[in-house]
């Protein structure tokens, strides 16, 4: 017997398994390559173009908030030193109008913290 097998009657050749593809012309073949590759170049380009705007997004946003927190360093520097910021007076005065509209009975103070901390002052509410 040569090198093939029979299994269930049916004659088997050793080799590749599956159903053998259809000859395609190579063009044909190449040209979908191509077209591939070129699919694959654009969707890479896009998914830079996207990561991109996010980092752009994401350093404003940190820009931002180092602004804010800046302005907080700073407002807690003028409290330390016994100045009240005219931004925390006018937030106050804020507050406090819109208090009455709301609640009568709920009022605001300022307290003096410890000396040791960082911020003198907190706003209480009650």
């Amino acid at each position: 017997m040569d090198d093939s097998k029979v299994a269930g009657g049916k004659v088997k050749k050793p080799g590749k398994r599956g159903r053998k593809p259809a000859k395609i012309d190579l063009k044909a073949k190449l040209e979908r390559s191509r077209q591939s590759a070129r699919e694959c170049r654009a969707r890479k380009k896009l998914r830079y173009q996207y990561l991109e705007e996010l980092v752009s997004s994401r350093e404003r946003a940190i820009c931002a908030l180092r602004e804010e927190l800046e302005m907080y360093k700073q407002w807690c520097t003028a409290m330390d030193q016994g100045k009240i910021p005219s931004e925390i007076k006018a937030l106050l005065s804020g507050e406090e109008q819109s208090k009455p509209q709301q609640n009568s009975a709920k009022s605001s103070k300022v307290v003096k913290a410890d000396a040791n901390s960082h911020s003198s002052f907190v706003v209480v509410f009650s």
